[in-house]
């Protein structure tokens, strides 16, 4: 459930309450958050994210805007940088900071436990500035 404002409404409190999963480039389970397209949002977006275990997302950057992310349980590695030859741990209580344009595949160290995350971003949409990377 989504009770957006109208234009004429853009100084109001919106609330978001959507269990709704939708179709992205990264090809996760994200669930409909804060965006411009449920709240009207100019300038951030943030949704929820569940990885199943052993699932990772397709490696991809952000075009033009700044990924900070919270975990909020399980176990992540993040692969990041030309090639993805880097790499970073990440579990439960971490935050995680993504500069623009940095290629990255988050994905769950478990076999058997989801990981779920908070992402916030400098970006209304939700998929639009989303860059599919190739890995060498």
């Amino acid at each position: 459930m989504s009770e957006k404002p109208t234009d004429d409404a853009a100084q109001t409190v919106v609330m978001v309450r959507r269990r709704e999963i939708f179709d992205n480039i990264q090809r996760l389970d994200l669930f409909t958050g804060i965006s411009d397209r449920t709240a009207g949002t100019r300038a951030l977006s943030m949704y929820k994210v569940v990885m199943p275990p052993g699932g990772a997302a397709e490696p991809h950057s952000h075009r033009d805007y700044e990924t900070a992310i919270f975990i909020l349980s399980g176990r992540i590695e993040t692969r990041y940088g030309d090639g993805l030859k880097q790499s970073m741990k990440h579990e439960a209580g971490d935050f995680v900071f993504i500069p623009a344009g940095v290629p990255h595949q988050p994905v769950n160290l478990s076999d058997t436990e989801t990981a779920e995350a908070i992402v916030a971003r400098n970006d209304p949409s939700e998929q639009e500035n989303v860059i599919p990377y190739q890995a060498e």
